[in-house]
């Protein structure tokens, strides 16, 4: 017997070949429609749809989506016991809609021709009545119990047959529709749907066979001209090609059919079967896609090639029969039709109002954000470690005052703003109490310019056009900065010396300030006890002198 699932097999390689085209990258685009568009509402679901606009319900309506109906054309071969030839044209048309984003249901009508012809000899045709014009062989046992024709010449059978027919085959079938990859995470586009799905129906076929010539003889002379030698496998398109040139294409022998057992729809056999469908879509618009697709039947019944008995082989213990089944490997065109729907829904990706949401939020309800501070320090009051802070005060990125010196009292309110820690504790003002050296303590008090015993002072020097202070400056000043607190009755005069150019005098003001500032900030010394002055041309315009006032 020659096997039903060869057939099978190639039809899958076709399948797998259909489906490689989903590598192909689709330039069209994914459907998507706004959730807030009324228009594709059913009336029904707009109570849900209202609920979902209140923010009381978080899931939009369903939309309308539209219909889709097909029309294909491809290969249609049957397999069964006599071995299918080249397959021959098929066509299905079908209506679909969509119960979700992943399930749909499917409608189909598919119409078939298939041939069959077997290479090589038969002679289990005894109970079929479209091989009544040729005498089948007797069987018999043999001594061991093996079955044996009765009358052979020269070892073969006195009468065999080939196998032929051709069937006509119409099914109507309800199926269930699976989408696999329009649910896409990283991916708005489903320019591609593959899809799969099985279904129920019946399906209504009429067999017949070519087992007489155009002049209503058997082709006896024919079968028994081809030898057994040559009825093998490798050489079966040589047999095939001589049965087709010398047989008509008549068909004119009603086949073996499975009579009052089985229900009928005028002279066709109705029974019940099964279909397993795959196929993969490609979206050329928004109401047109191509479609690729393999769909195998099932059929509850073993008389589609018109050959219920398996042909005898040594030992066989009995005649089992099997169901046939049938392939239709297709492409097609696909419409959209409906308006006011969004595309049925198979084409579009439910995630896609998700991660909108996600991006650019209409429907989520955030909280109002809050950035209070209550006493306006610039510090957010979840963040505030001080959150009384007095008005005016500068405070660090903690919102505390800033206590530069760390003399206990905050710069807002510190008159000696940076104050040596060997002078702390300090008064309400921040002003320290610097202890005298032992070499002053017991020497009497000297008021006016001739009682400041400091001396010299050093000068310093800048180069080019700059203010900042060097390494050797800053020494110096620590210098004069230790002369003053040990003679608390001493002033200075920082002086400057610039040309008569509005750029030199502002120059020297920046120096001037420089050392100043130097001297409070970081020696600690009274801003009262330092004034500055620039002299026009009074000296070197690169170096400012310290002296004690007069």
């Amino acid at each position: 017997m020659e096997s039903k699932k060869l057939p099978l097999v190639l039809h899958l390689l076709l399948l797998i070949g259909i489906f490689s085209l989903s590598a192909y990258n689709s330039n069209a685009q994914s459907g998507t429609y706004d959730v807030y568009d009324s228009s594709v509402v059913s009336p029904k679901k707009m109570a849900q749809q209202n609920e979902f606009w209140n923010n009381t319900y978080s899931f939009p309506a369903k939309p309308r989506n539209q219909w889709e109906i097909g029309i294909s054309g491809g290969m249609f071969s049957v397999s069964g016991d006599v071995p299918s030839q080249n397959p021959t044209p098929g066509g299905a048309i079908h209506i679909r809609k969509a119960l979700g984003y992943v399930f749909s249901i499917r409608a189909q009508y598919t119409y078939g021709i298939a041939k069959g012809l077997a290479w090589n000899e038969s002679y289990n045709f005894a109970k079929n009545p479209a091989w009544s014009a040729y005498s089948a062989p007797v069987l018999r046992s043999s001594p061991g119990g093996q079955a044996i024709f009765a009358s052979s010449i020269a070892g073969r059978p006195t009468e065999g047959v080939f196998y032929n027919y051709r069937s006509k085959v119409q099914d109507l079938s309800l199926q269930g529709i699976l989408t696999f990859n329009n649910i896409r995470f990283h991916k708005q586009k489903s320019g591609i749907v593959i899809y799969g799905g099985v279904g129920f129906g019946m399906t209504a076929y009429h067999t017949m066979v070519n087992a007489l010539d155009a002049s209503g003889q058997p082709y006896t002379s024919l079968f028994s001209s081809i030898p057994l030698s040559a009825q093998t496998h490798s050489n079966r398109k040589n047999v095939i090609s001589t049965l087709k040139d010398q047989m008509d294409d008549t068909y004119e022998t009603e086949a073996q059919a499975p009579g009052r057992r089985r229900g009928t729809l005028g002279s066709n056999t109705l029974r019940p079967s099964g279909h397993f469908i795959g196929g993969v879509a490609f979206k050329l618009s928004k109401r047109i896609n191509l479609a690729f697709e393999e769909k195998y039947t099932v059929v509850k019944d073993d008389f589609l090639d018109g050959q219920i008995w398996q042909e005898y082989t040594v030992g066989d213990a009995a005649l089992t029969p099997e169901f046939d089944s049938y392939n239709f490997a297709s492409i097609g065109l696909n419409f959209n039709l409906g308006s006011k729907s969004v595309e049925p829904l198979w084409w579009l990706n439910p995630l896609d109002y998700v991660y909108s949401e996600l991006n650019n939020p209409r429907h989520m309800k955030l909280p109002k954000p809050t950035f209070d501070d209550a006493d306006n320090d610039g510090v957010l009051d979840q963040l505030d470690r001080e959150p009384n802070t007095p008005a005016g005060c500068p405070v660090d990125t903690h919102g505390v005052s800033r206590d530069t010196d760390g003399d206990g009292v905050p710069d807002c309110n510190d008159k000696e703003l940076i104050t040596p820690t060997y002078c702390q504790p300090v008064d309400a003002d921040g002003v320290g109490n610097c202890p005298l050296p032992d070499c002053c303590k017991n020497q009497p008090t000297i008021t006016g310019p001739e009682g400041c015993p400091i001396g010299d002072l050093p000068s310093i020097s800048f180069k080019g056009n700059t203010s900042t202070l060097t390494a050797d400056a800053k020494a110096m000043l620590a210098t004069v900065a230790s002369k003053l607190k040990t003679n608390a009755q001493c002033n200075i005069i920082i002086t400057g010396y610039p040309a008569a150019s509005k750029a030199s005098q502002a120059l020297c003001s920046k120096r001037t300030q420089a050392i100043k500032q130097y001297l409070m900030e970081k020696e600690g010394v009274s801003a009262d006890r330092i004034s500055t002055n620039c002299e026009i041309g009074g000296g070197d315009a690169n170096t400012i002198d310290i002296k004690t006032t007069k």
